[in-house]
């Protein structure tokens, strides 16, 4: 090689490495910038929602179908795939959530309940009962639930009639289907007086053409002939005289193979009859009541009787919480009159848990007497009258009616209000409702668990409206309070792996409420200082003097602080300084 092409060859060599390095510095150099941009911008971008682009749309969908995979699926297409209607079917399917499904599921038996106000749903039972008699009776390879004859029993129960050639065999015909004697496949003959929507005297037929017990519904007659396709066999009277041929069965333009009729054709037996009756026996039965949930959500509202009220909830296993429902009146709204030498008023209380779709979960009534001696009342009617319910329920949510009247001047209040009872997970710090009471003491151990206000063994009477007097005169005036009550149950504290004991602390932070939100009072202690503390659970009780605050409104904050889990959790309430 001359000193030309050596030297054409070097300059080649490093043109050649410098393509690979500029592209390389520059992706640095652009990769670098990249991050300066996304360091700048994280903020911004992270707050923009932006749309789901086809990829995350797709994958929405596929989870939602994977969702319905499970017990929904088996629900909708074989549970209820009979009796669910076409908008049911659509409305199921858009829904996104579990709890969705859940209230949809409820709802869907609620509309079919006959008697909606017993806790039993006999239309539910009787459901799963055909479903269970189906499988048992007319299983064929395939589920019962899944046959022809299954379907029409699950939708529409036991015939009034049933005629059974199980073997076939010789077979007369009726003189609709041209008379004449045949031989058949098996087949059976289900008569209904009657069916809502469909007619009276229904007649549904099936027929085992395969001869292995799978019998399917048909809607023409001569479909059970087994010998309608062998020449000059099973003729029909007409046939046999002479009158009609076999052939002619085959020109038939109604969808069937049978011969002529004798004496006229029946209108059950007309082509769109039959057309229409077919295509009823596969649609779902209408919902007999549509107006229910109307029916039941109608009430009528009164605001004459004024009335407080607030629920509370606290822990008593690990699938009950007991929420105990406080309802207070002043006793200046309550109508009195003498009797027996006593300033006497009645209240009458009615109350209602459901569920979201208005089913009864448990009810509670109570009959208020509020009893005060003449010399007493002027002082007795600036004081209110509670009374308190405890009722357990699993965590989930409800809704809460109470109906209250006043006996003697007729006026009367219904309070609804909705009810989240939560679930009190064992991996996680959590706590009771926080209550500001206006009574906190401990209970004579014959009234533990019996008494109203008892919260095991503390009476907490929960304050409502949260207003506190403070007390500056001499001598204590009726009615007035000196101290807030403070209770909460702090649960789930990580033990230590030896001693079994928690580890954390609880802080307590009263604040002036409005901007400046001043801190008025704060103070901690630790867990192991707290009486009776243990991991499961550590119960605050307190009560805190109020003469060093001022009157006016401010937030009791309470903190509980897990150290081994890293876990806290907060309850907070306002109250008022009068």
């Amino acid at each position: 090689m001359g000193k030309k092409g050596l030297r054409a060859c070097v300059w080649f060599s490093f043109g050649l490495a410098l393509l690979f390095i500029v592209p390389s510095i520059a992706q640095d150099d652009s990769s670098s910038s990249r991050t300066k941009n996304k360091k700048n911008n994280s903020a911004s971008r992270e707050t923009i929602a932006k749309p789901l682009t086809e990829k995350q749309r797709k994958k929405k969908e596929a989870q939602l179908k994977k969702e319905l995979e499970t017990p929904w699926k088996k629900w909708l297409n074989e549970d209820v795939v009979y009796i669910i209607t076409d908008e049911e079917r659509k409305a199921f399917k858009q829904l996104s959530t579990d709890e969705e499904r859940e209230q949809f599921v409820e709802n869907f038996w609620l509309r079919r309940d006959p008697t909606p106000d017993t806790v039993e749903n006999e239309y539910k039972e009787e459901h799963y009962r055909r479903i269970a008699y189906a499988n048992e009776h007319f299983a064929s390879g395939i589920p019962g639930w899944k046959t022809d004859r299954g379907r029409i029993y699950i939708t529409f129960g036991p015939p009034d009639e049933i005629e059974s050639h199980p073997s076939g065999g010789t077979y007369e015909r009726p003189a609709a289907e041209g008379g004449g004697e045949t031989s058949t496949y098996p087949f059976e003959d289900w008569r209904y007086r009657y069916i809502e929507g469909i007619g009276n005297d229904v007649i549904i037929e099936f027929v085992d053409t395969t001869m292995t017990g799978e019998y399917h519904m048909t809607m023409d007659p001569s479909e059970k002939d087994a010998l309608l396709y062998v020449p000059n066999a099973g003729l029909t009277m007409a046939e046999q005289l002479g009158l009609s041929s076999k052939l002619q069965r085959f020109q038939r333009t109604d969808g069937t193979h049978m011969g002529a009729a004798l004496g006229g054709t029946p209108a059950s037996y007309d082509e769109f009859n039959r057309l229409e009756q077919f295509a009823k026996l596969q649609q779902a039965p209408k919902v007999k009541f549509t107006d229910l949930e109307a029916a039941i959500t109608t009430r009528i509202t009164y605001n004459i009787l004024p009335m407080l009220a607030r629920v509370d909830y606290v822990k008593v296993t690990d699938y009950n919480v007991l929420a105990n429902v406080t309802i207070q009146f002043e006793n200046k709204d309550l109508q009195f009159q003498l009797k027996d030498g006593m300033q006497k008023s009645q209240i009458h209380v009615l109350g209602r848990i459901s569920t979201m779709t208005r089913r009864t979960v448990t009810t509670f009534e109570k009959s208020l007497e509020v009893a005060e001696p003449p010399q007493l009342f002027q002082e007795f009617v600036k004081n209110r009258s509670i009374y308190q319910q405890s009722v357990p329920l699993a965590p989930g949510r409800y809704r809460l009616n109470v109906v209250a009247k006043d006996v003697i001047s007729g006026n009367m209040n219904n309070y609804e209000v909705a009810l989240d009872v939560p679930h009190f997970d064992d991996e996680r710090l959590a706590s009771s409702s926080l209550i500001l009471a206006d009574t906190l003491e401990k209970l004579p151990t014959r009234s533990i668990g019996g008494a109203m206000f008892s919260i095991g063994d503390m009476k907490v009477r929960p304050r409502l409206g949260d207003k506190f007097l403070r007390c500056t005169a001499p001598g204590k005036p009726y009615g007035c309070d000196d101290k807030l009550g403070i209770y909460l149950q702090v649960y789930n504290f990580t033990p230590d792996e030896k001693t079994q004991k928690p580890s954390g602390q609880i802080e307590y932070e009263i604040d002036k409420a409005g901007a400046n939100g001043d801190k008025v009072l704060s103070f901690a202690e630790d867990v192991t200082k707290v009486p009776n503390a243990s991991a499961n659970q550590v119960t605050i009780e307190k009560l805190l003097p109020l003469q060093s605050l001022q009157p006016g409104t401010y937030t009791l904050k309470i903190r509980a602080v897990d150290k081994r889990s890293n876990q806290t959790v907060l309850q907070q309430a306002n109250f008022t300084v009068n």
